[in-house]
């Protein structure tokens, strides 16, 4: 076993095969979208029956974060490793728990108008084997579907001034 910019053991940083983008443009200048993105307690507010916290670090680059999303009594624990931090421009993980893993980045690209393109792009190793990769996208809830509506609440809540 190695231990990879995650600092999890094996291969959490290769690419998996559960790969989803989800994108939104938000009304606002891209500083103040990656501000509101890089507040991980505040995730909770958009990320629907999630609550996010920092267990390790500041938030930035090496920081631990933890997502526990809770759905009835189906409980998801995922924890990300912050490998790096562009501001305002990119932030990079790698998602490094037993359930989750691989890496997945948030692209902040400003556009005319103040606007600005959120692209959040995961590539998650499928677990159990060929029924996981039949499973994955009706099971996890931060399937592709899940994660666009998430973003378009992100999204509003930054132009409503909720967010940062």
């Amino acid at each position: 076993m190695s231990s990879g910019p995650a600092g999890g053991a094996d291969d959490a940083a290769r690419p998996g095969s559960g790969e989803f983008t989800a994108t939104v443009i938000v009304n606002a200048p891209a500083a103040k979208v990656f501000a509101a993105f890089m507040d991980w307690e505040k995730q909770g507010e958009w990320i629907p029956f999630t609550r996010v916290r920092v267990v390790e670090g500041d938030g930035g680059e090496g920081s631990l974060v933890e997502a526990v999303t809770a759905i009835g009594p189906a409980v998801l624990r995922d924890e990300l490793r912050v490998v790096k931090v562009n501001a305002p421009y990119e932030v990079r993980v790698v998602h490094c728990g037993k359930v989750l893993r691989g890496p997945g980045s948030m692209r902040c690209t400003a556009m005319s108008g103040d606007r600005t393109q959120v692209v959040l792009h995961e590539w998650f190793h499928l677990p159990a084997g060929p029924v996981g990769k039949i499973a994955w996208p009706v099971l996890w809830p931060g399937s592709k579907l899940g994660f666009t509506g998430a973003l378009k609440k992100f999204g509003r809540l930054i132009e409503q001034g909720r967010l940062p």
